[in-house]
């Protein structure tokens, strides 16, 4: 059986075949000298096990895997049985779960009371910190969001059709403490059209059109710095604001609204709240005197 790479060519011998963009370890997962099928496949989960990735970072990448079979087979260039071989390989077991990190009220106060108000940097990083602790947005979400997106729903400011991971589009309440703190932003910085967030110099000048999810992480982890909060990232905001609002007596399909979750089951992962015996939900229904 022979491959061939997205120019049409043979593959040369001892020529790398990729079977996908993901699979950045360049690892020969085939050539022409070895067969693509099930032996292989667990070979290559194994190299995989060995540089200790993520079970879900493997089950990406053999995903990617059980794709090319499947398209090879379509296309006859791999037998149905050597396929379906393929498509049989497990993916890595996730044992046990990663433990979450919150916030709590405090810890969140002064986390945003950390950057400088006097200065048009610490302006900025105020109101990124709001919008990630008060509307649980991503870093991907929040970098790309224009004065446009805020607008005014049923009588209060609303992020209007925001399209998220998996181009799902959500409407994402904003709190009127986060307005303020970005308005405080864009009025400093003078800032009325396009993107809302931008690069700030040490002397204190605007420029280019916007920030990237990297420059917020960096402004996560400064401000976990002043506040003394070690192994904080953006996305510990995000789950923060989950169970903020779950506290706050927030439901459950609201919450997963908010996140635009499209599974329910993520959300109560995000919570990071197990069930209660001792202080069960039904305890008082109100018929207790029946």
């Amino acid at each position: 059986m022979r491959f061939f790479t997205r120019s049409a060519q043979p593959v040369r011998k001892n020529h790398t075949v990729m079977p996908s963009t993901n699979l950045s370890d360049r690892m020969v997962l085939f050539r022409t000298t070895l067969a693509f099928n099930r032996t292989v496949v667990l070979r290559y989960r194994f190299f995989l096990e060995q540089k200790d990735l993520a079970p879900s970072t493997i089950n990406v990448r053999l995903a990617a895997v059980r794709r090319l079979a499947y398209e090879a087979s379509d296309t006859g260039l791999l037998s149905p049985d050597l396929a379906a071989g393929i498509r049989r390989v497990k993916g890595a077991k996730c044992l046990g779960v990663r433990i979450g990190n919150w916030l709590t009220v405090d810890q969140s106060r002064t986390l945003l009371g950390g950057p400088p108000a006097d200065h048009l940097r610490g302006k900025r990083d105020r109101a990124i910190l709001a919008l990630l602790l008060g509307c649980g947005l991503r870093r991907a979400e929040l970098v790309g969001l224009g004065t446009q997106d805020f607008q005014v729903r049923e009588e209060r400011w609303v992020i209007a059709d925001l399209i998220g991971k998996g181009k799902h589009i959500r409407t994402v309440p904003v709190p009127v403490w986060a307005k303020r703190a970005v308005d405080e932003w864009t009025t400093a910085a003078g800032i009325d059209g396009d993107t809302i967030f931008r690069r700030v110099s040490r002397l204190g000048k605007i420029w280019g059109d916007r920030i990237t999810p990297k420059a917020v992480w960096h402004v996560v982890r400064a401000a976990a710095k002043r506040a003394d909060i070690r192994g904080l990232a953006p996305h510990d905001l995000r789950r923060t604001c989950a169970r903020l609002c779950h506290l706050a007596g927030g439901e459950l399909e609201q919450i997963q609204f908010l996140l635009g979750h499209a599974s329910v089951e993520t959300t109560e992962r995000y919570l990071g709240c197990k069930q209660r015996l001792s202080h069960a939900v039904n305890d008082n229904l109100g018929l207790e005197d029946t």
